[in-house]
């Protein structure tokens, strides 16, 4: 028999979209409550973000000892105990889950537990129970892309969700070889985080070069050769045909460079893509329109084309020029509940400036428009690229991989967009970020004073460049 409860917001998803929506209702006093299929806390804090920096850290940790950049100190080897190693990872999670979400509900919002699905459009149902709302927000996030390839059903395999906690596909267990289908941001900290825990990585992109989507190629190049380096093979312009399973291997044929290769690992992750989860919850009975990857349809109010019903976080996908990222849906969820029950004016998102980090290492971070994308909008673009090793605290702690870009308009001097791969280009991009909301233009970032040595002053360098050569400055000089 079904039960019905009646509340101001209801929220599809538990995770930073939906908290974030959650507090802000409660400031304007309303009662609200989520949904959760999984975990309290969505992707992010449980299977994402925080679980694999604390691995990638501590594989950093084991590399360094093993190849230090110092002449004059010894390579050390650390003894690894990786089930040890992924006990304190879910300690670290479980005491984020419990201080940052579960212990903040209570108050005018709750969490109920199982499958949701729309009735009607001010109507969802959890586990059979029943829930009305005069506002709904749709923020059931994102899930790995599963490709289409002959035998890949057949066969066991992971994607990212590995480093989950408290279910069953965590791995507790190094294998001893990994194939890696995909070339984008997760391959590359999943690639270089199990290489460096000692397992022999293969890495497959069906594109010439990694990161060949929304990234600068010099970009991919970059991290390219830093792969070659400490040895993690990668294989480009690889078309994977099928999977199959023989006895403890997984064999994938591919086309690499046009010729037909069989290739063996212990296990398998796929790793290509994510996309929103729109499908499972019955949309259609609420008569919200979704977009042909999934997306969820919405305004630059985050108002879907039901008025009552709002979208944000990772299920728009694209729209309103948004990315998939827990930032992005955190201020999202806030923005959502403002405009579905504030008196003020109603908030719009503003994604021109979303600032973005792979946790390789060198660090890859990127902010705004590349190249390709600044004349696409019909900017005559001034471009240029500076290598890491003119940036003196690189070399002053002997790290210069990497390169940092700017793209600006050659006629206003707005910048528009930083690439960098480098030593903490994870911290620096913030300084273009926030230039960047403010239309800061080549000469801002000349004119500041940086700290020297610093990693930021690469953005003043590669600022400089655009009137002088930068190699032959001496130190600070503009």
């Amino acid at each position: 028999m079904n039960t019905e409860s009646h509340f101001d917001l209801v929220t599809l998803g538990s995770g930073s979209t939906a908290f974030a929506a959650a507090l802000r209702a409660q400031e304007l006093g309303k009662t609200s409550v989520m949904t959760e299929e999984r975990t309290v806390g969505g992707t992010c804090v449980n299977r994402g973000c925080l679980p694999s920096k604390n691995l990638i850290e501590a594989a950093k940790i084991i590399h360094d000892a093993r190849h230090p950049r110092y002449p004059g100190l010894r390579p050390a080897e650390i003894g690894l105990d990786f089930r040890k190693l992924v006990e304190q990872k879910d300690e670290v999670i479980h005491g984020y889950r419990k201080k940052k979400y579960e212990s903040l509900t209570g108050g005018q919002f709750t969490i109920k537990v199982g499958h949701v699905e729309f009735v009607d459009a001010h109507t969802v149902q959890v586990d059979g129970r029943r829930l009305t709302a005069e506002r709904i927000l749709i923020a059931t996030g994102s899930r790995p892309v599963i490709p289409e390839i002959d035998g890949l059903r057949d066969v066991p395999f992971l994607t990212s969700d590995l480093l989950t906690n408290d279910e069953p596909m965590e791995m507790h267990e190094l294998p001893s070889s990994l194939i890696i289908i995909g070339g984008g941001y997760i391959a590359l900290e999943l690639g270089q985080m199990f290489h460096r825990f000692g397992v022999d990585i293969t890495i497959l992109e069906r594109n010439s070069q990694l990161l060949a989507h929304g990234y600068e190629p010099g970009v991919g190049e970059a991290i390219g050769e830093v792969f070659e380096k400490e040895g993690i093979r990668v294989l480009t312009k690889a078309a994977v045909r099928a999977v199959r399973q023989d006895r403890h291997e997984t064999i994938v044929s591919a086309h690499v460079n046009g010729e037909a290769r069989e290739l063996r690992a212990a296990k398998l992750i796929v790793a290509t893509d994510r996309r929103p989860n729109s499908d499972k919850i019955d949309i259609e009975k609420a008569g919200v329109t979704v977009g042909k990857k999934g997306q969820v349809i919405v305004d630059e109010f985050l108002r879907t084309n039901v008025p009552h019903i709002f979208a944000g976080g990772d299920v728009i996908g694209s729209e309103v020029r948004s990315q998939m990222a827990t930032p992005v849906g955190s201020q999202d969820g806030g923005i959502a509940a403002h405009n579905a029950f504030s008196n003020d004016s109603p908030r719009t998102v503003n994604h021109r400036v979303i600032p973005r980090t792979i946790f390789t290492d060198p660090q890859v971070a990127v902010v705004g428009m590349t190249e390709e994308e600044a004349q696409a909008a019909g900017h005559k673009c001034w471009c240029n690229t500076v290598p890491m090793e003119l940036v003196p605290r690189a070399g002053a702690i002997r790290d210069t991989h990497g390169i940092i870009k700017m793209v600006a308009d050659d006629d206003t001097e707005e910048v528009l967009g930083v690439s960098m791969v480098g030593n903490s280009a994870g911290e620096v991009i913030h300084e273009a970020a926030m230039a960047m909301r403010f239309h800061a233009k080549i000469h801002d970032f000349i004119e500041m004073l940086h700290v020297y040595p610093t990693m930021a002053e690469a953005l003043k360098i590669v600022a400089i460049s655009r009137f002088k050569d930068p190699a032959k400055l001496s130190c600070c000089a503009e």
